[in-house]
């Protein structure tokens, strides 16, 4: 095997691994709700959905991976620019997921491929057709999932009005399995894509693949372990962010957490069908605020949601900042003296994610703690989606509930 053949095998297995970085640092954002109203246990939440992770790429197509795939024009896109931006969305994704914030892994890997390509042939480098979708989305896909979030919730709302609380509850339950299996697809569909895209370029590039038309065709196997690296990526778990967009942004109970959910997956599949690289993370969260803002007797934490916005604008530019450095890195000569620089970042890098891992959450750490929990009476007709404080006063006939303190019933 010649060099350049190992270093496009070596290239492929990092394009995966940040694959599975994507799946590790977002599967919150299919589980976070699901979670968060106790409907599965954390376990059980993650194998869900990595299970709609990995089959998502037989129903969607490639509309995504061609946006991603063509960030960099095919003459500039070379193994020197695609392991530099991979490099630099890897780089971001730990540093996020350490500080337990829930930001972008598409953004970063955008951002990753602007900046290597720009230290590789400046703007002449980079399709500016592909960067402005990805930024316009990036605007409107958190608005949308706000959005049909605050309105789907505000029909419910009325829908549910006067309706047996334990019923509601109960039936709600059981509709968040599917609204979290479509966040899952929506997830898989979209973000496993931009690996392919990135997968399916390198092979343009090294003559392994031919475009037709200036579209990519992503081979059966490079779609097969995408869909795998991410959805085992899921199922690992990123339990810091889980806690962050299940429980601090805003009180979830079923009905809220389907509604989330529903409001998510609905952005998602509008986005994939777009082929635009949309951030899961960003629709979520915003779907998620939504809710909270229109669900009566529930509280926003404006204060984590403006942690994420700025960590969301941040993405882009350090990812970007952090690819070009690495591909100067990667290029500068003496080539063993490049080599050395690099070696050396990945090992302190990899040291640095296996601390991480050591000391980060566990599956049992999301899970509230006993204090946390408080009984009070259900009242007919509250349901889950109907705010006011809670009726403490003793009625011995009524059913009683075990929920999280301050959310709404």
């Amino acid at each position: 095997m010649d060099v350049t053949t190992l270093g496009l095998v070596g290239l492929i297995a990092l394009a995966l691994l940040f694959d599975y970085t994507n799946g590790f640092h977002d599967s919150a954002n299919s589980v976070a709700t699901v979670i968060a109203t106790r409907v599965l246990r954390p376990r059980f939440a993650v194998a869900w959905a990595a299970f709609f992770n990995f089959v998502a790429f037989l129903i969607f197509g490639t509309a995504v991976a061609n946006t991603v795939g063509s960030t960099v024009k095919t003459e500039f896109f070379s193994q020197p620019v695609v392991f530099a931006a991979l490099l630099g969305a890897i780089t971001w994704n730990y540093g996020s997921w350490h500080l337990g914030l829930p930001t972008s892994s598409s953004h970063a890997l955008i951002g990753g491929l602007v900046g290597a390509g720009l230290a590789a042939g400046g703007t002449e480098a980079i399709k500016a057709a592909s960067v402005r979708k990805a930024l316009v989305f990036m605007v409107v896909s958190p608005i949308a999932g706000m959005l049909i979030g605050a309105v789907l919730m505000l029909v419910l709302r009325l829908v549910l009005r006067g309706r047996d609380v334990e019923r509601t509850e109960r039936g709600f339950r059981w509709a968040q399995l599917a609204s979290s299996a479509a966040v899952s697809l929506g997830h898989g569909g979209n973000d496993a894509q931009k690996t392919m895209g990135v997968i399916a370029a390198l092979l343009v590039a090294t003559g392994h693949l031919t475009e037709h038309g200036g579209k990519l065709d992503v081979p059966f196997w490079v779609a097969v372990c995408a869909a795998t690296a991410i959805a085992l990526g899921t199922y690992s778990g990123g339990w810091r962010i889980v806690r962050t967009m299940g429980m601090d942004i805003t009180a979830l109970r079923p009905v809220s957490g389907f509604t989330a959910e529903t409001a998510a997956a609905a952005a998602l599949f509008g986005s994939t069908a777009a082929g635009a690289p949309v951030s899961t993370t960003h629709t979520v969260s915003g779907a998620i605020t939504g809710v909270g803002t229109a669900n009566s007797g529930a509280t926003v934490s404006w204060r984590i949601f403006g942690r994420m916005s700025i960590a969301w604008i941040l993405t882009i530019p350090v990812a970007a900042l952090i690819g070009a450095l690495a591909y100067w890195g990667t290029t500068m000569g003496p080539n063993p003296v490049g080599a050395v620089v690099m070696g050396a970042y990945l090992l302190v890098l990899a040291a640095l994610v296996a601390v991480s891992l050591r000391t980060s959450p566990k599956a049992d750490d999301v899970a509230p703690a006993t204090g946390e929990e408080i009984a009070f009476p259900l009242r007919p007709g509250a349901g889950s989606v109907i705010g006011s404080a809670p009726d403490r006063s003793p009625e011995p006939e009524r059913p009683r509930a075990k929920v999280t303190a301050g959310q709404p019933l």
